[in-house]
């Protein structure tokens, strides 16, 4: 299989690229395939039609991460909204360790959550304190996060949504 993950991914954002169409496609079923077989729901109400990788990156009213597989996971994905609440272009977001998007006294949070993802397939319902690139800090909440398996069985990552947000220093700030 080819890998998903690769570093030509760095450079431009998931349909920016005829090159990278096939794989920004393949990435998508990934993420809402997964989402299904784990959680026994859709990621969206009703799965989107068309373009499957524009769509969850661009219009999708969540923010959606993904990250890899690696010691210290990096992220791999980030849509729009996930880039607009941590400030990270796509570049410096495919480029971040996951660790990163939480400030050190949320890290046990954050690895539980990993963890008891790793052992159990997914985990809804969390809610953990994230810190954006300018230092601001925020809630993300209504979190479900899954391991990425696709059909074969090949482990590939993680993925998070969340679907709303609150921005500690401006009140509620959600979709």
């Amino acid at each position: 299989m080819t890998p998903l993950f690769d570093d030509d991914a760095a450079t431009a954002a998931p349909g920016a690229s005829p090159v990278t169409k096939n794989r920004d496609d393949a990435f998508a079923r990934l993420l809402l395939s997964s989402h299904r077989r784990l959680t026994g729901t859709p990621l969206y109400p009703s799965e989107p039609g068309g373009d499957l990788a524009r769509r969850l990156y661009a219009d999708a009213p969540f923010g959606l991460l993904a990250h890899d597989t690696s010691a210290d996971p990096v992220f791999v994905y980030a849509n729009r909204t996930a880039q607009q609440c941590f400030e990270y272009s796509w570049a410096e977001f495919v480029r971040l360790p996951s660790r990163l998007s939480a400030e050190a006294e949320g890290q046990s949070d954050r690895e539980e959550l990993v963890r008891s993802v790793t052992e159990h397939g997914y985990a809804s319902g969390y809610r953990g304190l994230r810190i954006a690139k300018s230092g601001r800090r925020f809630w993300i909440e209504d979190v479900t996060m899954w391991n990425l398996v696709d059909d074969d069985g090949t482990h590939h990552g993680q993925a998070a949504v969340f679907r709303s947000w609150t921005d500690l220093s401006r009140g509620r700030a959600d979709g």
